[in-house]
């Protein structure tokens, strides 16, 4: 049964930066620091009122969230380490909502940031069993293996059984890509700012059929923070509560036996996608039908697609149709991936679940003011990894109001960077990050010439 709301949680400040081709220019340090000093200033509050940490990351040696949270300031504070595949993000941030809800934390700081190798996703052990063995043994007697990489082969396979039942098309998968690169101009932050027809999706590499390379995530380094607190956080400081976001429901779950059905489609955690969505929507009190924005794990085509089944935004086996009908952009049904999701977004691992956050935050905040969805009172993230684990989330704005369409000169007043984070890219000086470390435990060691190397790209 799952665990009783005990009390709000809001998401009070977030921050990230550009998602960039993994040339190993940027260091993780680097990353965290950036996004965890914009979601500091973006919250109004300093590292001192932070009660716990969590550091969210895949590729990287155990501890580099000490490495990173050291440079806001070492105040003794808990510090986790979350590794959850793709889901890690979110994951972080599941745990951060329940530290607080719990009573256990008034204020956590979440911080995912990736530093990522060029191509395919690889595994650095090979000495041991793959986590994710057991579900390459079954796509291996069901439908073989190619040259081509393990995860296009998964979610491509998903989506050849999704053709076969339900008879979603190649041009279904390409159009739900031209609508995320149609999106990803007005987002600062994403990786690709290129918009393509129909046809350049279509005629791009083919990677595993129905999955052309325009149609898949890259790799990508970036980092993305978000600042969780209480009901008591914010009534002790109510000059803040203009700036929060309740998080009205939400639900991680892994996967049930029917992983192992032998249905490419259960093979990338179907069900778990569907028992976590039932369980945050109704701890919300609200059903699909809702929901206005939508940010979802778009790590391939096929999987928006599947995604956005197994969700309820569309009937069983009708998620093609409401792809056709133009239900995913905006003047439809719902606007999916306004950031232009992970395929023009980015993807890198740790970071993906709170850059999600973000997005919806500035949304309901009506910071989003370049691409805002009329009438939004309620978003939904959902945040995938398989091995497996998914976070459902459903965001709201306290007062159960519409999300205002605020102009960038009011939020540049509003915010502590002095512009419009949600629509400029744009980073913060050294007197602001001074503002926002440790007042009585930072070290100067701890920071070495990160700060220097962060402010140096602005």
């Amino acid at each position: 049964m799952a665990a009783k709301q005990k009390s709000p949680s809001y998401v009070l400040g977030v921050g990230m930066t550009k998602f960039i081709k993994p040339r190993g220019k940027v260091d993780y340090t680097e990353l965290g620091y950036e996004a965890g000093v914009k979601a500091l200033l973006d919250a109004h509050i300093t590292y001192d009122d932070v009660d716990q940490g969590v550091a969210c990351y895949c590729y990287g040696d155990s501890t580099c969230g000490q490495r990173v949270f050291y440079q806001f300031g070492m105040t003794s504070i808990p510090i986790y380490n979350v590794n959850n595949n793709c889901s890690t993000g979110s994951t972080g941030l599941a745990m951060a909502r329940t530290f607080v809800e719990s009573g256990a934390a008034d204020c956590v700081m979440v911080v995912g940031f990736e530093k990522m190798m060029p191509g395919s996703l690889q595994s650095f052990f090979n000495d041991r069993e793959n986590p994710t063995g057991t579900s390459g043994l079954i796509m291996a007697e069901t439908r073989g293996f190619t040259k081509a990489p393990g995860a296009a082969q998964m979610f491509g396979n998903g989506g050849r059984e999704y053709m076969e039942k339900y008879g979603a098309t190649l041009e279904d998968f390409a159009e739900i890509a031209r609508v995320n690169h149609a999106h990803s101009p007005k987002n600062p932050y994403s990786q690709f700012q290129d918009v393509y027809s129909l046809e350049q999706v279509l005629e791009s590499p083919m990677i595993h059929e129905p999955l052309t390379k325009l149609q898949c995530c890259p790799t990508s380094d970036g980092g993305a923070a978000a600042i969780v607190v209480s009901q008591a956080f914010l009534d002790a400081r109510p000059h803040l509560k203009e700036h929060a976001i309740q998080i009205a429901g939400q639900c991680m779950a892994t996967d049930p036996p029917s992983l192992f059905s032998r249905s490419s489609i259960d093979l990338l955690g179907y069900e778990m996608t569907q028992r976590a969505a039932k369980t945050a929507l109704g701890q919300a009190g609200i059903t699909p039908e809702d929901v206005q924005v939508v940010e979802l794990h778009d790590c391939f085509s096929a999987n928006e697609l599947l995604t956005i089944d197994a969700l309820g935004l569309s009937d069983k086996g009708k998620a093609h149709e409401l792809v056709r009908s133009g239900d995913i952009t905006y003047g439809g049904k719902y606007v999916v991936n306004p950031s232009g999701g992970l395929i023009s977004k980015g993807h890198p691992l740790g970071a993906t679940g709170l850059a999600q956050c973000a997005e919806l935050v500035w949304h309901l905040r009506g910071w989003a003011n370049n691409r805002a969805a009329p009438r939004t009172k309620f978003c939904l993230q959902h945040n995938l990894g398989l091995g497996g684990a998914v976070v459902v989330t459903v965001y709201k704005r306290p007062d159960g109001r519409e999300a205002p369409q605020v102009d960038s000169a009011t939020v540049a007043q509003k915010t502590g960077l002095g512009y419009n984070p949600a629509v400029e890219a744009k980073g913060f000086t050294e007197a602001q990050a001074d503002s926002v470390r440790s007042k009585t435990s930072r070290s100067e060691w701890a920071l070495q010439d990160k700060q220097e190397k962060v402010l140096a790209r602005f």
